[in-house]
């Protein structure tokens, strides 16, 4: 079958793992989709803090650097470390295109997640989480750690498994209320069938709908059992937090993350808007954190701490271990962030004129998400509105039950007839942005759409962005400068 040892992979306890981990005060933000690539996780991980990478749309990402031809090797090398080399090699015989795609070429369209995925979509998500943790983790003994999205609920079995295959040494999940996950990591360290309970709209009190995972269709025999790795919710809540620890014990610790931060946010608890369906917060959204202190529990602190005095305040006053910091590294050189884009942030933000807007219209997940003003991409209204509707990727599709019983998939983004049709509400899809295309774009890996009897056009990006970018003053002495993630923690801990 072509099968390495798992004991050639390093692995550490999460007993082990917590050890260090509650030791170290900056945990790089899992960002976006392919913001926290390899390369940033790695570097910051070699400064001694928590390097994270964002697992999310994973498979689409790996797939998409294969077609370009994988510069510089990475992914390939990655893969000739895969425990189950036959299946290694049928991804890379799948998707590698030797010397790239043609510039306008489409990148090949991969079948969406559903609760009963094909095998040969298990097999890519399962190679490609590997090699991006591989990446990370090589040639160093630094901690390496996973972002998910919670409410990404269909691919998660297979990424956890390629991940923890790797060695990775802490999953983070934020983006709902992840109360499954300490018991599959049990159960995945002993390569035991697993599945996830989905949430499904319309579900009735009988239904269990499930997505299932059987680890012997990707290593067959295994000889030995993998570390379960440490596990840290991310929370916007001490009552969050007291409910995850009844429910859910095998967590670790926790990321308090407050409305400031970028990316997806909790919603505020009462649910208020304004009337540009901007979120409104109150002093009830903000966590206890004489309460987190009591849970005994290491927290780290996220949303506007990117300075040396908020992290003096998060690990003194308040009480935390330490922070975990998104924008600052989002927009360093090391970031997957196309390069036009950190340096139009970091231009704005040094001179103070870039303006992030928070808005529930956003995301199709229904989570409040921000996003970086600027031309050229889906903040802008001229392009939002000129772009056609498509759902051709259909990572954050919601399940729904059908009348039948049955289970059926839709998006707010996509065509808003579509998704009527389907029995989804109009007004949810007014201003709903395409994040799967928009934030591939961000990094790189747009897609050419092409329509008959039309040009061709390359998908816009949309950049998120936290609140807080007082550290680019800080960091850069002009508006044209860069820095590098190395010099962000240097920062912070001087």
């Amino acid at each position: 079958m072509g099968l390495l040892n798992l004991q050639d992979v390093s692995h550490r306890s999460s007993d082990e793992v917590m050890s260090i981990l509650s030791k170290t005060r900056i945990i790089q933000g899992g960002m976006g989709i392919g913001v926290s690539g390899w390369k940033l996780a790695r570097e910051v991980s070699l400064q001694g803090q928590l390097g994270v990478v964002s697992g999310v749309g994973i498979y689409y990402i790996v797939e998409r650097i294969l077609e370009k031809g994988d510069p510089g090797g990475h992914i390939r090398r990655a893969c000739a470390t895969f425990p189950n080399q036959e299946m290694a090699e049928c991804v890379l015989n799948r998707y590698f295109i030797p010397g790239g795609k043609e510039e306008l070429a489409r990148f090949k369209h991969i079948e969406p997640y559903t609760l009963n995925p094909s095998q040969e979509l298990r097999e890519l998500t399962a190679v490609a989480m590997y090699a991006y943790i591989f990446l990370a983790k090589e040639g160093h003994s630094g901690l390496i750690g996973v972002n998910f999205l919670e409410k990404a609920q269909m691919p998660l079995l297979e990424e956890l498994y390629g991940a923890m295959l790797a060695g990775v040494d802490c999953i983070l999940m934020g983006a709902g209320i992840p109360t499954q996950i300490p018991e599959i990591l049990d159960d995945l360290s002993c390569h035991k069938e697993v599945s996830y309970r989905v949430t499904v709209e319309g579900a009735l009190p009988e239904d269990d709908f499930r997505t299932r995972f059987n680890p012997a269709n990707i290593i067959p025999n295994p000889v030995n059992n993998l570390s379960r790795p440490a596990f840290l919710a991310i929370i916007s809540s001490h009552v969050l937090a007291k409910i995850l620890l009844k429910k859910a014990p095998g967590i670790n610790g926790f990321v308090v993350e407050g409305p400031s931060a970028g990316g997806h946010n909790a919603p505020p608890r009462r649910k208020k808007e304004d009337e540009l369906h901007y979120p409104i917060y109150g002093d009830e959204d903000n966590a206890d954190f004489g309460v987190m202190r009591e849970l005994g529990l290491p927290f780290w602190l996220a949303g506007s701490y990117a300075s040396p005095m908020a992290l003096a305040k998060a690990t003194g006053e308040l009480g935390a271990n330490g922070v975990q910091l998104g924008s600052i590294f989002a927009f360093s050189a090391d970031s997957d962030f196309e390069e036009r884009y950190k340096c139009e942030v970091r231009r704005l933000g040094y001179i103070g004129d870039l303006k992030v807007v928070h808005s529930n219209q956003y995301s199709p997940c229904g989570f409040p998400f921000k996003a970086a003003q600027l031309e050229g991409t889906l903040s802008d209204m001229n392009i939002y509105q000129e772009r056609r509707r498509i759902c051709d990727i259909s990572g954050l599709r919601n399940p729904y039950r059908k009348p039948n019983g049955t289970v059926g998939y839709r998006c707010s983004a996509e065509p808003a007839q579509l998704y009527t049709a389907k029995g989804g509400e109009m007004e949810d899809t007014e201003g709903r942005r395409c994040l799967c295309n928009s934030l591939l774009a961000a990094i790189g890996l747009a897609q050419t759409q092409r329509y008959p009897g039309e040009e061709p056009y390359t998908e816009p990006p949309f950049i998120t962005s936290g609140d807080d970018l007082s550290f680019l003053q800080k960091l850069m002495e002009h508006p044209g400068d860069s820095y590098t993630a190395r010099q962000a923690i240097e920062y912070m801990l001087s």
